[in-house]
Parts: C-alpha cells; sequence; structure tokens
C-alpha cells in the first residue's frame, strides 16, 4: 500500500514538472519570438528617423527619358533644414537650366504627422502656388518623380506588413509592404500599395515597387551610390535615383554630384519670399 502512494506521489511530482518544463518553454520560445526581429511598422519608423538629416545642399541633375529614349536635363539646387524639434524637414528646390524653367522654385514644409505644405514659384507669372496635399499624386516638374514620392510620408495613414527578407544587389534588405489606410490617402498619393526594400545596414529604401489604383505595377524606384552624410548620427543620402515608370516606358533620374551635411543651412531659404527672388 506504502509503495503504490510512492508511486502515486512520484507520478504526480513528474506530471508537475513536465507541465512546468513545458510553460518555461513557452515563455521562451515567445522570448525567442520576440527577439526575431523589428515588425513592419518599426522598420518604417527607423526608415522615416534615417531620413531626415540636420541639414544639407546639394546640387542635383534631373534627367527625363522618354519612351523613345530622348532624354532632357534640368539642374537644380536643393537646400533640407530640420525645424520644430525634427517634426518638419523644410526643403527647397531651385532651378538654374535650362533657360525655359530657370528660376522655378520649390518650397515643401514636410511635417510629421500632417498633410504637408508645398508651394511653387513660377518666374513667367511671377506668382507663388499652394498645391493642396491631395495633388501629391502630381508630377513633380515633368518627372516621374510626384510630390509624394519625394516626402516623407504620415505614418499613420498606412499599414505594414513584413514580406520576408531579401538581398538587392547583394545588400541584406527587409521587404515590407505599404498600404493606405483610406481610399482619401491612397487617392491624393495615387497608389493602392508600395512594397519598399530597405536596406538593415543603412535604414535606406533601396528599391520600391509602386501599385496604381487598379493594383497594377505602375512605377519603380532603384536607388544607389549612398553616401554617409551624418556619421553621428549614421544618416545616408542615394547619389543616385532612379523612377522607372512601367506602364508608359519614360524613367526619370536624379543625380547629387555633390552633396553636403549642413546644419546651419540658412532659415531664411525656406520661405515664400527667398523662392520669389529669381
Amino acid at each position: 500500500m506504502m509503495s503504490c502512494r510512492s508511486s502515486l506521489r512520484s507520478s504526480s511530482l513528474s506530471f508537475r514538472a513536465a507541465v512546468g518544463l513545458a510553460a518555461a518553454a513557452l515563455v521562451s520560445a515567445r522570448a525567442a519570438g520576440a527577439d526575431d526581429g523589428p515588425s513592419a511598422r518599426q522598420i518604417m519608423e527607423k526608415v522615416t528617423v534615417a531620413r531626415k538629416l540636420d541639414g544639407s545642399e546639394a546640387v542635383v541633375k534631373m534627367t527625363a527619358i522618354d519612351e523613345k529614349g530622348q532624354s532632357r536635363q534640368r539642374d537644380i539646387t536643393m537646400a533640407t533644414k530640420l525645424f520644430d524639434g525634427g517634426a518638419t524637414e523644410k526643403r527647397v528646390y531651385r532651378f538654374s537650366s535650362p533657360p525655359d524653367v530657370q528660376g522655378t522654385s520649390v518650397l515643401v514644409f514636410d511635417y510629421e504627422a500632417k498633410p504637408d505644405d508645398v508651394w511653387i514659384y513660377l518666374p513667367a507669372l511671377r506668382k507663388t502656388r499652394r498645391i493642396v496635399s491631395s495633388q501629391r499624386s502630381q508630377s513633380f516638374m515633368g518627372s516621374e518623380f510626384s510630390y509624394g514620392d519625394l516626402n516623407i510620408p504620415a505614418l499613420d495613414d498606412y499599414q505594414y506588413k513584413l514580406a520576408g527578407d531579401e538581398a538587392v544587389s547583394g545588400e541584406p534588405c527587409y521587404v515590407v509592404d505599404v498600404t493606405p489606410r483610406s481610399k482619401e490617402v491612397a487617392d491624393s498619393e495615387g497608389y493602392s500599395k508600395k512594397t519598399y526594400w530597405v536596406s538593415k545596414e543603412k535604414l535606406a529604401v533601396v528599391r520600391g515597387l509602386f501599385y496604381d489604383k487598379d493594383g497594377k505595377l505602375l512605377k519603380e524606384l532603384i536607388a544607389r551610390d549612398f553616401k554617409l552624410l551624418d556619421a553621428k548620427k549614421k544618416r545616408y543620402r542615394p547619389v543616385h535615383m532612379e523612377m522607372v515608370n512601367r506602364q508608359n516606358g519614360r524613367r526619370s533620374l536624379f543625380d547629387s554630384p555633390k552633396i553636403t551635411f549642413a546644419p546651419n543651412t540658412k532659415d531664411e531659404y525656406f520661405t515664400t519670399a527667398y523662392l520669389e527672388r529669381g
């Protein structure tokens, strides 16, 4: 009788130990899962931060190539600077050639959590025109880039899904699907979905696919030749960006032969009054 009771106690203890070990294993598995890597939203949050420089100045050559291979080039000077503790990035683009666009300027207030403000100065009309946020899908000065493509989108306007890992030109990347949360966002931007390849090292988009509102592939972005501008904060910028329209065969290139880290860029550059100086 005593040996039977001992056997029962031993079986009970063994069962409890097994349950305890199973629970511990489950907790460990969950903890390990939590450490697998950042979520898609966290990746895009890091990209948003990494895109911001305290200030920069650049010379940009914009080349537009049509479906027949004929090209036209425009020369641009550009400056950026952070304001409001980094919540607002202001950018100014000024076209210096050819003569038909010389003096045309674009001013962007890229806000973190509200629609951006964009103004364009047209010297032929001698007036500054404001572009409303619902026009983000408009072409930037006749290129395949839209105003929305060049701005930092508000994170809360989109949903994010991690689609996997894949290398681009040998560089390990996260693949993230980005979809608008509302029809209004999709309509203003012109896309039903975007897929980004984000460099794990640089936290920068090195490739992007953009789908039209019918779900068909519209454009492909290629960014390369990244330059480390702010070593302290690990901020990179691509020297070359190319946007290819997969539906009409046109493409546009942004090349920055000169780009510098310039946190002391003058505040006066980022005003409509500066745009109108010519």
